[in-house]
């Protein structure tokens, strides 16, 4: 679960990481009354949407005026944000954070996560901040540091120093102890909140050689949300595309993508699987849909309805090996959706496994003009054909 820069900026608050003083706002009218208990100028004007690379799509705005902070306020609640990590529709903006400008002295990386090479914790660090971390890592990798932290021990100074002392110039003794304070309470809070990402892009040095965060990102790990009820009403449901939440409501496992081919399957791996067969044909996937081993027929019935719902598919393959989740089941649930909806699109059907004669029996008994596929081959080459 991603929350918002504002909302990150207020747990940093809490947690006795600096960050620039601001306020949300919602309107041009919120946006000018703001500005009056704000210092500035300068003042940042920063969309709050759930992407990355907000800068180079012009989500956020350094202005000098105080009327101007209101006139790009309402520009941007009026207007789509296309970033490089958006659609080209671009998303919504709901809501603005208002905040004090910093005289910037240097820009640095910082952020947490978990290093699945080793399974554990890892801190990276970088004097290349302000800038994509990928970006950095692609051309100059030198410029980044990282510190796996066991947990046995957890976070130890002279881990701390290790990054920090990496540094060139080597910043005043004052900043280094800010720089070390923070990598200390970012491990702190990225584990007591069950984070998967910390990430700080840029963490600056002022000219007074202050230490503040000038970005704020935090992911939840989904699966510990069980355990902080506090940071799960924090979800902002508008981020969300409105067939992804309508999967949350069912459980089902489904990521809206760019592409024209639905795709229904069952187990994670297998759903990459079909995205990769679907792309080496030619097309590309309209979403990801792991329907799970344990999938009941409404389950098939609405997820079936959801590819429905997505105005961009032309043709709709599922892919299903059947184990626990039985094939005669899945038929049963494609065929419960199709009277409810009306299918326009190829329907492109392979199945194998735990009872796959009853499955196809059922699917050929339903008067539905669908095409079977024997294997992934096939079914690659009648997506092809359809799209």
């Amino acid at each position: 679960m991603k929350l918002h820069e504002y909302q990150s900026k207020e747990i940093f608050r809490k947690s006795g990481i600096p960050v620039p003083a601001g306020k949300l706002v919602h309107s041009a009218d919120e946006a000018g009354e703001a500005v009056e208990s704000i210092n500035g100028p300068p003042w940042v004007v920063k969309a709050q949407v759930h992407a990355g690379g907000r800068g180079k799509g012009g989500g956020v705005k350094v202005v000098q005026e105080p009327a101007e902070v209101s006139i790009v306020t309402h520009t941007l609640l009026n207007s789509p944000l296309v970033t490089p990590q958006t659609t080209p529709e671009g998303v919504a903006i709901n809501q603005i954070l208002i905040e004090e400008g910093v005289e910037i002295e240097r820009e640095f990386y910082l952020g947490m996560t978990v290093d699945r090479s080793v399974g554990m914790p890892t801190m990276i660090f970088s004097q290349a901040g302000g800038m994509s971390i990928e970006e950095v890592a692609a051309t100059t990798p030198h410029l980044i540091k990282k510190e796996v932290v066991n947990p046995a021990t957890g976070w130890m100074p002279f881990q701390a120093r290790n990054l920090v002392f990496a540094v060139e110039p080597l910043p005043a003794p004052e900043t280094l102890r800010g720089l070390t304070s923070v990598m200390q309470k970012i491990y702190r809070l990225f584990l007591d909140l069950d984070c998967s990402l910390v990430e700080i892009n840029p963490l600056v040095i002022t000219r007074s050689g202050d230490v503040v965060a000038l970005d704020a990102k935090i992911t939840i790990d989904d699966n510990a949300l069980f355990r902080q009820k506090d940071l799960a009403s924090l979800e902002d449901p508008k981020e969300k595309d409105p067939l992804e939440r309508m999967a949350d409501e069912y459980n089902l496992n489904y990521i809206r993508l760019d592409g024209n081919v639905g795709a229904m399957v069952n187990g994670a791996g297998l759903a990459m699987a079909t995205m990769d067969v679907i792309k080496l044909a030619g097309a590309e996937p309209a979403n990801f849909l792991d329907v799970g081993g344990g999938a009941t027929e409404d389950m098939i019935t609405k997820g079936f309805e959801i590819i429905l719902k997505d105005a961009r598919v032309k043709a709709i393959l599922i892919n299903i090996f059947g184990g626990i989740l039985r094939c005669d089941v899945l038929a049963r649930g494609v065929i419960e959706a199709a009277r409810k909806n009306e299918i326009k699109v190829p329907l492109i059907v392979r199945l194998e496994g735990t009872n796959v004669e009853q499955g196809r029996m059922i699917l050929a008994e339903s008067e539905l003009e669908f095409l079977v596929a024997k294997d992934l081959g096939e079914a690659a080459q009648l997506v092809a054909k359809q799209v």
